[in-house]
């Protein structure tokens, strides 16, 4: 019986993170994933929010494992991210960071500031989100309140 295929990583990034993006989407062809590419794929001005919420989207449904994010400098990437119920992303500026918040954190989205991470430090940090897993245990209880519960008009 031939072994699954893990789900594809979706990625995206605005224009100051296409050079980033491109050496992140080349090493992860390169090593066997696939990938679910959100855009964009030119220098011209785009708005970094609409990237993270298709890629958050496509995370949150099943369709990626994971998601990768990049923009200048990560953060509007994050902010963003972060406000799709069940997504936890974070900046990563180095591989320690990167298997931190996948142990402690169950992190499934990374995002990268293009003018902050070179790309091999980037792409070391990917690699040790990839290859992390979650700890559980005693990180769970927290991992439960970072989702806050749904709050109707009123109460």
């Amino acid at each position: 019986m031939p072994l699954a295929q893990p789900p594809p990583i979706a990625i995206g990034g605005d224009h100051a993170g296409l050079p980033l993006k491109q050496a992140l989407q080349e090493a992860l062809a390169a090593q066997g994933h696939g990938l679910l590419d959100f855009g964009t794929n030119d220098a011209a001005s785009v708005d970094y929010p609409d990237f993270a919420h298709q890629v958050c989207a496509a995370v949150q449904d099943g369709r990626a494992g994971f998601g990768v994010l990049v923009c200048g400098s990560g953060i509007g990437m994050a902010i963003a991210a972060n406000r799709h119920r069940g997504i936890r992303a974070a900046v990563l500026h180095d591989a320690t960071e990167a298997r931190l918040t996948r142990a402690h954190n169950d992190a499934n989205v990374a995002a990268f500031g293009a003018r902050l991470v070179g790309p091999e430090v980037a792409l070391d940090a990917l690699k040790a989100f990839l290859s992390t897993a979650y700890e559980g245990g005693r990180h769970d209880r927290r991992l439960s309140k970072l989702s806050p519960p749904d709050l109707s008009p009123g109460s």
